[in-house]
């Protein structure tokens, strides 16, 4: 079962290729928008050293930690280059009336 749903932003808020920070109940999430148009979340502090992914590079469904370079897929939050080796955890998303929900489980 997924859920709770919780608000996130407007569709709008997160730029094409583009990943903004957000925080819910103590944790840190990153919420992308891919070029498809299409909304991905996962942890938002990366495995290696617990940095802000949102303060990164989004490029090619791959997010760029912005203190070592370690990368992610964001799309399934598979460590994709050192320093990094532990994935991330991904969310289900979803996008109704033009806002942005992610499932906490």
């Amino acid at each position: 079962m997924t859920g709770p749903w919780i608000e996130v932003c407007g569709a709008d808020d997160i730029d094409e290729e583009d990943v903004i920070r957000f925080d819910h109940d103590g944790r840190t999430f990153a919420v992308y928008r891919s070029p498809e148009d299409t909304y991905h979340a996962t942890d938002g502090l990366c495995t290696h050293e617990k940095v802000h992914l949102a303060d990164g590079l989004v490029m090619d469904g791959i997010i760029e930690c912005p203190k070592h370079n370690g990368r992610f897929s964001y799309r399934t939050g598979e460590a994709k280059g050192a320093p990094v080796c532990v994935n991330l955890k991904t969310y289900a998303v979803k996008v109704e009336g033009g806002t942005v929900f992610i499932a906490l489980s």
